[in-house]
């Protein structure tokens, strides 16, 4: 099992970087196309739910912990922050992630296994499992 970890600005522009490290690093798990496509959509969703939702502004900083596997794909995107002020432009998103929103629901549809939670510190993480 290789790991990784990217501490990543809570910047939104920061997604394309996070898509193509999350297709290379499942390619590389063995995951096809259709598959590695999948768990792209889960680990973006999940990054912008941890570094965006319930909160005035982005996250300043998050984490993405990576575990990868021949057929085994494992994430966890933790809000790593103290404050979440970078300014959004829309309004504030409210009470997400929670079971039952419609990003969760993409979540639990795209992978084999989702953990919502809270760390020692406070900060809320998303944990996902993949497995061809």
């Amino acid at each position: 099992m290789d790991n990784l970890k990217f501490i990543i600005p809570g910047k939104p522009e920061y997604m394309t970087m996070i898509r193509l490290a999350t297709s290379s690093l499942a390619a590389q798990a063995g995951f096809d196309l259709d598959a590695a496509e999948d768990i792209k959509i889960a680990v973006v969703e999940a990054c912008k739910n941890v570094s965006c939702h319930g909160s005035e502004g982005y996250s300043d900083k998050y984490e993405i912990e990576y575990a990868v596997g021949q057929g085994t794909f494992c994430v966890k995107i933790i809000d790593a922050c103290d404050k979440h002020s970078l300014e959004k432009i829309s309004q504030q998103c409210q009470n997400c992630p929670q079971e039952g929103d419609i990003g969760m629901i993409l979540l639990h549809s795209l992978m084999n296994t989702v953990m919502i939670g809270k760390d020692e510190a406070g900060h809320k993480y998303i944990e996902m499992v993949k497995n061809v």
